[in-house]
């Protein structure tokens, strides 16, 4: 028996069904990249028709991108927890992600941070786990950073598909209570550029779903060290690396990316303290 969905449209909750239907999919194209089963059985069990999702960003390359991101932040939890196998990670904007399940190594804590109508909907098809926590709250509210504990004081933070909907100057703020608030740690998520978010943009318009609009963009990763005085350093990850030359891809999803890195419109970016 199906799941049915009850989450508002026209709002940022609900584009939390946009990458779980994207990592879907592109599992099935190219598991050799990332199987997320997860994803699969969600997106199988859930009473939603996604015919306008797939419509809209049903593609080969936005499906790859979903899966691609899964698979960068899957690789850089694995490389924290080698050095923190006891550690935290903080998984901001946590919708259906279920990076943790593939990744848990038996021993590390993991929080899945969201809205409260968000953590709703997650329940329906991610139980909680042990050492696998849900914080029903917007990461604005800054509460939660008293609801974390850590081993050493040190965290591994995801934001996946998350910081283009906020205005720069809150996320600035964000960056600095969590810099002030834990020892270290790392703060990894994507972003766009600014011709690339208007782009964006467009798309989301076409959908009708003007409650999800972006703002955010980054051009130069490096301006971001200004954010707060307790950044180290600012390192910014390739996307796509060597998959860009997969020839199972489509030759109109090479085109895509090659434009995407030469014009230099996406990015993953670390800010570590």
């Amino acid at each position: 028996m199906k799941t049915e969905t009850k989450l508002q449209e026209q709002t940022v909750q609900s584009t939390m069904l946009l990458p779980v239907y994207g990592r879907a999919k592109a599992s099935r194209m190219f598991p050799g990249i990332l199987y997320d089963e997860g994803a699969i059985q969600i997106v199988d069990g859930m009473d939603y028709d996604f015919k306008n999702i797939d419509k809209n960003y049903g593609t080969e390359y936005i499906c790859l991108c979903c899966l691609l991101r899964a698979k960068r932040f899957e690789e850089r939890c694995l490389s924290y927890m080698k050095n923190h196998p006891n550690g935290t990670v903080i998984n901001l904007g946590s919708g259906l992600d279920m990076t943790f399940e593939r990744v848990d190594n038996g021993s590390i804590h993991w929080y899945n941070i969201d809205l409260p109508d968000a953590i709703a909907f997650r329940k329906q098809y991610i139980p909680n786990k042990e050492r696998s926590t849900d914080i029903a709250k917007s990461m604005l509210d800054y509460s939660w950073l008293d609801d974390i504990e850590t081993t050493d004081g040190s965290v591994f933070i995801i934001a996946g598909g998350l910081f283009y909907y906020f205005e720069e100057k809150v996320l600035r703020e964000l960056i600095c209570k969590i810099t002030s608030h834990f020892k270290s740690g790392d703060v990894f998520f994507d972003a766009q550029s600014k011709t690339a978010v208007k782009v964006s943009n467009r798309m989301v318009r076409k959908t009708g779903n003007k409650g999800s609009m972006m703002y955010f963009s980054v051009n130069n990763p490096q301006e971001l060290k200004s954010w707060s005085p307790n950044i180290r350093q600012i390192e910014s990850v390739e996307f796509f690396g060597k998959s860009r030359k997969n020839k199972a891809f489509k030759r109109s999803t090479r085109i895509l990316i090659w434009a995407l890195e030469k014009l230099k419109m996406g990015s993953l970016i670390s800010i570590q303290w």
